[in-house]
Parts: C-alpha cells; structure tokens; sequence
C-alpha cells in the first residue's frame, strides 16, 4: 500500500472518531502500519501538521458549531467534542479562534436559528451514555 494511502486510513480514522477521547496516536498509526514517530513525521509531510494539531482543529471546528448552534454549557460541549480538561479546551479553543468558548458564543449566536435545546443536541451526539451500574439486566427487569 503506498504512503499516502496509509495515511489516509489514518486521518479517515481521526475524522470518524475525533469526539473520543481515548482516541490515542498509537492506535492512529496503527491505522497507517506506521510506528507512533515516523507517523508523525509522514502526517507532518503530507498534511502540513502532526496528527495531534490535525485532531485538535477538528475538535475545535465541531465545537464552534456547538457553541453556535446547541444551547448547552461550555463544559458539556468541551466533553462532547473529545477533551478531559475544560482548561485545556479553553485555552486551545482561544489559541485557535483568538476567543474563548463564552466570548465566542456571544459573538456568534444570534445570527440565525435558535439554539437547539441542549437534550436534543446531548442525544444526537451520543453525550447520554449510561454508567456502570446503570444499565439493568433482563432479569431485573422481570423481578
């Protein structure tokens, strides 16, 4: 398979499952048949930014659609879009637009349809998941 192919696989990986955050560079490069250093470097070439800049900018484009479109908090989109950390989704999301979240949101929303209400919004991107000891067995439910 030629090396832009394999790196292709790689970056269709990190467009499909950019919101997850347990989505690591080892298991991109696998994608690629690349170990994690030489990924990076190939990813570099070819696309002009590692796979971690790469991935950080898809999270933050969805994320400015969230903030204009989804009545939810800056929290709740922070996790939606893949990050741990509210401070480093701040502080990234800032370093890209110029903005933070609230300022971006200010600026922003007004200027079309109303926000879709944040359950809605919760339930499309897959933000309800049920806990450990959440879910119930068939059995329980008979009893």
């Amino acid at each position: 398979m030629d090396k832009v192919r394999q790196l292709r696989l790689a970056k269709d990986a990190m467009d499909r499952d950019w919101a997850d955050p347990g989505l690591d560079l080892d298991a991109v490069a696998a994608h690629a048949g690349y170990s994690r250093f030489h990924f990076i470097r190939a990813f570099k070439e070819a696309y002009g930014e590692t796979p971690g800049q790469y991935l950080t900018h898809r999270r933050i484009e969805r994320a400015q659609d969230l903030l204009r479109t989804a009545d939810l908090s800056v929290t709740e989109i922070c996790h939606l879009v893949g990050f741990s950390s509210l401070g480093t989704f701040s502080a990234r999301f800032k370093r890209w637009t110029g903005l933070t979240p609230s300022e971006y949101r200010t600026k922003h929303v007004g200027r079309g349809a109303a926000l879709i209400p944040g359950c809605y919004a919760m339930l499309y991107a897959g933000g309800f998941r049920s806990g450990p000891g959440v879910a119930r067995s068939n059995s329980e439910e008979a009893d």
